[in-house]
């Protein structure tokens, strides 16, 4: 998903002004998380203030899917134009300013339309500051990819969290209307680092470098094995995709969890996820990228079949927990890879089949749900994440240690 900036004359920028970047890349990390997590805490409101079926919502909300997709590849093309850092302050600013327009709807399609504005927003945004990271990223020289993940998930956690505050005492409305005010302000703050520097420029990568063994980064062999890693990708984000979008229905719904408990369940997902991602250069370091891939796929299989099938909140809450556990380090994984083998392109294609695991999963987990039960449904992310570890394990070679 990324795209590299090559048509653009960078400019060095100074060690301070990178540090400056990367605060400012973190802030916008964190604010996606915290904003989405906002939104879909809200959903079981949402689905009882538009009366919508299981199925009528799960529709509703593949607007988000649709247009995310139609916006990431028009947003590679506009960060090759005019740079990812301006593309990133328009598309959170309009992301901001979507996630209130939900409550402002009474009908399963007018939810979709509205959707659908929201996730060409999160598509765009998504696609602009993975760029900027993968800029930052090459230009020091250092792995702290995990580092803008963490932020993600710990903006998720801290939006989940504060969303199960107000559950009770503010409504859908408000609640959203305050993370426009909130998003709009850390936009025009952070927003203005990126806006003074441009992407500090990345070496050209040579093509014997692009590919373990000499492969090159074109062939058949190295897209193959990029497209298996985003695989990987698209397993874990279908699995963080379902937790936001299902996991306080499930709880609230099956287990008649309290509105404020149903919204602890994303909150423990992401909260694991984040102290996951944190410990995950230890991690990789003790166990090879091999190991852990394995590693986390299992954890995941095993605490998702607790989260979907316990028949008490807390083991479903411990459940979701270990899922998060498991699931952290694997897409910065499957992204490092594919970037390894296939440079820019390769976390491009890695990145995009992810987000569009995390897009197109809950719309389908809401299918499933109809046609049989949501606890049966969400035991697909475990089977996913089975398939990651099965994928791991079968790529221990190019993986490496």
């Amino acid at each position: 998903m990324p795209t590299i900036n090559k048509t653009r004359a960078h400019s060095v920028v100074p060690g301070r002004g990178l540090a400056a970047l990367r605060a400012a890349i973190t802030a916008f990390f964190a604010l996606d998380g915290f904003i989405f997590a906002g939104w879909v805490v809200r959903i079981p409101d949402i689905k009882h203030q538009t009366h919508a079926s299981t199925g009528a919502l799960g529709l509703a909300l593949l607007g988000v899917s649709a247009g995310a997709v139609l916006t990431m590849t028009l947003t590679g093309r506009l960060c090759r134009r005019y740079g990812s850092h301006p593309v990133t302050v328009v598309c959170m600013t309009v992301l901001a300013l979507s996630v209130a327009l939900p409550p402002l709807t009474h009908s399963a399609p007018a939810l979709g339309a509205v959707l659908l504005l929201f996730g060409a927003a999160y598509g765009g945004v998504n696609v602009a500051f993975n760029s900027a990271a993968v800029d930052l990223v090459t230009a020091l020289r250092r792995p702290i990819m995990p580092g803008f993940h963490a932020a993600f998930s710990l903006g998720g956690m801290v939006g989940a969290g504060l969303g199960g505050l107000v559950a009770g005492a503010l409504s859908p409305t408000r609640h959203l209307l305050g993370l426009t005010v909130i998003g709009l302000l850390v936009t025009a703050v952070a927003g203005r680092t990126l806006l003074r520097h441009e992407s500090p420029a990345p070496p050209e990568r040579a093509p014997s470098a692009a590919a373990p063994g000499g492969s090159a980064a074109g062939g058949r062999t190295g897209r193959g094995l990029v497209v298996v890693f985003g695989l990987v990708a698209l397993c874990t984000a279908y699995g963080e995709g379902a937790m936001a979008d299902w996991g306080a229905l499930h709880l609230q719904q099956d287990l008649a969890a309290s509105a404020g408990t149903a919204a602890a369940g994303y909150a423990c997902f992401a909260l694991a996820m984040t102290v996951g991602r944190l410990t995950g250069t230890t991690l990789l370091a003790r166990l090879g990228r091999a190991r852990t891939v394995v590693a986390g796929g299992t954890v995941a299989t095993a605490g998702m079949l607790i989260g979907s099938l316990a028949p008490s909140v807390w083991a479903a809450l411990t459940g979701f927990a270990v899922t998060g556990l498991g699931l952290a380090n694997l897409f910065p994984v499957a992204v490092e890879r594919a970037g390894a083998l296939a440079g820019p392109s390769g976390v491009a294609i890695a990145s995009t089949l992810g987000y569009g695991g995390m897009l197109l999963g809950p719309p389908a987990i809401g299918f499933m749900a109809d046609w049989f039960s949501l606890p049966a449904a969400l035991t697909s992310v475990a089977a996913l994440a089975a398939v990651a570890a099965v994928i791991g394990a079968a790529t221990r070679r190019v993986l490496g240690h």
